[in-house]
């Protein structure tokens, strides 16, 4: 495939995914995704899979709408249930999303990013749970209903498929719009959708910063160009 048709795909990826102010910098985006291929493309030595599988989380509320952003949970989430078990695929996949979620986050210098995949829980609702991360401890699950989308960058952009790009959280917030807080000194967020061919939502890639401003054109394209890979290796 040329460059000019690999570069108009991925345009039309960003215009589909709500990202249409970087749709001129498809080549940013072309060069980013051969980067986090190369970086999968390199062995993958699995030496703790417990590691893979388990995090630490934040307390909840009593209604669970949001963190205790100090205070962590006794008990680690392990992602062994809503994934249906622990495979081998499964956990190869689990490595490869680490690999790329920290290759952009030593590329873009944000403070948190992290892959989420839309999944039905064992009661039956579906949720984004948190598969691969880098930063701060957040919650696992943001659960995909309207209700908690009022209050969620992640859960409006599971629902909609739309990317939410907030160069200013307090502005954001002070107007009226929904942000779940589990850094009170982020000032930044980009949110974008992980999308299959017909353009249903998978999951979603969030990355924040502290900066004002942060997620320009250039970070930008390296987040959407793992979302654009993510569909490969998710679980």
């Amino acid at each position: 495939m040329s460059v000019a048709s690999t570069e108009a795909r991925v345009a039309a990826w960003l215009r589909a995914a709500g990202l249409e102010q970087i749709e001129t910098h498809a080549g940013e985006v072309s060069l980013a995704i051969a980067d986090l291929i190369e970086a999968m493309a390199e062995p993958v030595a699995i030496g703790d899979a417990d590691s893979l599988y388990t995090y630490r989380v934040p307390m909840l509320s009593e209604d669970g709408s949001c963190s205790i952003v100090d205070e962590l949970a006794p008990v680690p989430y392990d992602l062994t249930g809503i994934l249906g078990g622990r495979t081998e695929q499964s956990t190869r996949r689990l490595a490869l999303l680490e690999r790329v979620v920290e290759r952009v986050q030593e590329t873009t210098g944000c403070d948190w990013v992290g892959v989420y995949q839309r999944r039905r829980t064992p009661a039956g609702g579906e949720v984004l749970v948190k598969l691969s991360y880098v930063g701060r401890p957040s919650r696992a699950e943001f659960p995909l209903t309207p209700e908690f989308a009022a209050g969620s960058t992640n859960s409006t952009v599971g629902l909609t498929g739309r990317a939410l790009v907030i160069d200013d959280v307090k502005r954001h917030v002070e107007g009226g719009a929904g942000f779940y807080v589990c850094d009170g000194e982020v000032q930044s967020e980009a949110c974008v959708p992980i999308l299959d061919e017909t353009r249903r939502v998978l999951g979603i890639v969030d990355a924040e910063a502290k900066p004002l401003a942060f997620f320009g054109p250039a970070r930008l394209a390296v987040v959407a160009a793992l979302a654009l890979v993510a569909p490969a290796v998710l679980p």
